[in-house]
């Protein structure tokens, strides 16, 4: 009986350690317990470690709320400061009772300052109150395509019920930067307003080159997080490091990775092929992440014989492949 009791301990300290490598290894070199880097007009997915992991993001919740503001607000509309958002626990900017404000000036107290108060004052202003907005925050989650993430709150405070993935936040990170006047306001290192003033708190916009978003976050519940976008040479990379005591240093290697192994190949629907003696083209440009030192082979594969195309025809199929295969493949059509 002692020998079976010890072989089923045995066992159990084998599951658990070996469950904890498979989660731990995924990327040897990360501080982080969950990362990714993320291609931003593609959504192509660079570098990865435990990026499905449901875990806290505290104050990166506030790209949520700062879309979903700038989508739906008039930014210069001025609203008197509600009760619910004067002495809101948390870093603020320190609204007071009655105060009178822009969505602007809170829009970017949220962003560069990470004012708790401003995302309560943003969320019943947008909704009516905070919890009809964390509704909308979850529906719009979802209609990008984080269903792993649920919402609680505007701000990032600490609840059970209020968690992402690394992925998941990327993608709406990526979704937000697409918006030209979100990106104007996270990249933005100090703003003046005609309410308020403010610096941003966001050390990556001085530190690393090309760097221009987007917010930082922390709790003792969630750790250090920090959502990176960069663009050189082209391509923006965005990042997400959740739990990683080294946030900066950990997202700038990221970076550095995708700028130092990947490139962005656009393909322009102006850009001419040969099918046989047919003029064609791509019916609209696409994006494509390749790695800087591949070679790709393009071959222009034949659909109808060229005797009988009209213009506007589908003639061909244009194919890429690198190294690995096939990587690309679009109709190509008669001009």
């Amino acid at each position: 009986m002692r020998n079976k009791i010890l072989l089923i301990m045995f066992l159990i300290c084998v599951l658990v350690f070996g469950a904890y490598v498979s989660v731990t290894s995924v990327n040897a070199n990360a501080s982080a317990a969950a990362e990714i880097a993320m291609e931003l007009t593609t959504g192509t997915v660079l570098e990865e470690g435990n990026a499905d992991c449901k875990l806290p993001m505290a104050s990166t919740t506030k790209i949520m709320t700062a879309i979903i503001i700038v989508e739906d607000c008039d930014l210069d509309e001025v609203i008197t400061v509600p009760d619910a958002a004067v002495g809101v626990e948390g870093s603020s900017i320190y609204l007071k009772k009655g105060e009178e404000i822009d969505i602007r000036d809170l829009l970017y107290g949220l962003m560069l300052r990470s004012g708790n108060d401003s995302a309560t004052a943003l969320a019943i202003h947008h909704s009516g109150s905070v919890e009809k907005f964390v509704e909308e925050m979850n529906a719009r989650a979802a209609n990008i395509g984080a269903v792993h993430t649920h919402f609680t709150n505007p701000s990032g405070l600490p609840d059970d019920e209020h968690y992402t993935t690394a992925r998941d936040l990327c993608n709406i990170a990526c979704y937000a930067m697409r918006n030209e006047t979100f990106k104007t306001v996270v990249s933005t290192r100090s703003h003046k307003g005609n309410f308020r003033s403010y610096a941003n708190k966001n050390k990556m916009l001085y530190s690393y080159d090309g760097a221009n978003g987007v917010k930082t976050g922390y709790t003792l519940k969630a750790g250090r997080c920090l959502v990176s976008s960069a663009e050189r040479n082209g391509m923006d990379v965005v990042t997400v490091v959740l739990n990683c005591p080294d946030m900066y240093e950990r997202s700038k290697t990221l970076l550095d990775n995708a700028f130092n192994n990947f490139k962005l190949l656009s393909l322009s629907e102006n850009k001419l092929f040969m099918s046989g003696r047919v003029l064609c083209k791509l019916a609209k440009s696409h994006n494509l992440v390749v790695k800087i030192d591949e070679n790709l082979d393009f071959k222009v594969i034949p659909l109808v014989e060229s005797k009988k195309v009209n213009s506007g025809d589908l003639v061909a199929e244009l194919q890429i492949y690198d190294s690995n295969g096939l990587i690309f493949k679009e109709n190509l059509y008669s001009i």
